[in-house]
């Protein structure tokens, strides 16, 4: 009796024993199981929807294209109107399926997120930084970047300088293009410099950055009715400017116009558009790291 017992002790022991090894064990590699098949849904529908982006890239070079051949500025500037594909919170095999198509330009709005892309990119990606910068991440950005073609959201002195002090330090060769950032529509909840003191910061990356290279102005206008409002005070803000610093209005680039809205942008002027969705599709917030 007591050997049985004994024996049943054992047996217990051994269940308990083995019972916690293996949910140490599910425990330990669970999260590389999970990031396993992460990965192969990624790679998945990547692969699904590589059709899709291609023909919606198409699509929509070919609607900015003919919204460009179409406007009053078709005779007035030397190139036509810029499609940056804005790839940000999408796999970097959807921006190489853009970029296999011949497409160059690419936006993003986070540093973190562009700096992880880039190096699996080839070298002649021209990325654009286009969200909210930070000051203390410039030296990441120019650093991490070095195909960075232009940042379009400089709104004030200090991060001018920051960025001058970025490209020096990087050793940086060629200029760093960037656009001054203006306020349009007057929300508190944008990024953007006041449309009168654009000049200000204007003038002084004109004579205080020498690894900055002014090409012109960018806005985030509202979504939807009113945009139209907010490019009209682009336009007025780049002649201004342009009679501030004496040069002609055209010579300056204008960013404004996304997906929704790019076409009647480009018929006030715009040299440059964003365009996210109607080339990636919608977004997924969720999927941010």
């Amino acid at each position: 009796m007591i050997q049985k017992k004994k024996r049943e002790h054992q047996l217990s022991l051994s269940f308990s024993y083995n019972t916690y090894h293996i949910y140490k064990y599910i425990y330990t590699y669970k999260h590389i199981y999970i990031y396993i098949y992460k990965s192969i849904s990624t790679m998945l529908n990547a692969t699904v929807n590589v059709d899709g982006i291609v023909k919606a890239l198409n699509v929509c070079s070919t609607n900015v294209l003919n919204a460009f051949k179409s406007s009053t500025f078709a005779t007035k500037y030397k190139n036509p109107t810029r499609l940056v594909a804005v790839s940000k919170i999408k796999p970097v095999e959807l921006l190489r399926a853009v970029y296999d198509q011949g497409h160059r330009h690419f936006g993003e709005n986070y540093v973190k997120e562009i700096c992880e892309k880039a190096p699996q990119m080839p070298d002649d990606t021209n990325w654009h930084f286009i969200g909210h910068l930070q000051s203390n991440k410039c030296n990441a950005l120019v650093k991490g970047v070095p195909s960075l073609y232009m940042v379009e959201t400089v709104d004030t002195v200090k991060l001018a300088n920051k960025l001058n002090n970025a490209c020096e330090n990087a050793g940086r060769k060629e200029k760093l293009k960037v656009m001054i950032q203006v306020n349009t529509s007057g929300e508190d909840q944008k990024s953007g410099c006041q449309p009168n003191d654009t000049s200000d910061i204007v003038k002084h990356v004109l004579s205080s950055c020498n690894k900055l290279d002014f090409a012109g102005l960018m806005t985030i206008g509202v979504y939807g009715e009113g945009a139209e409002e907010c490019f009209e005070v682009l336009v007025k803000c780049r002649e201004q400017v342009a009679n501030d610093i004496e040069v002609d209005p055209l010579t300056l680039e204008l960013s404004m116009g996304m997906s929704g809205d790019f076409a009647s942008a480009i018929a006030m002027g715009s040299t440059n558009v964003r365009c996210g969705s109607t080339i990636f599709g919608a977004r997924d917030y969720s999927k941010k790291k």
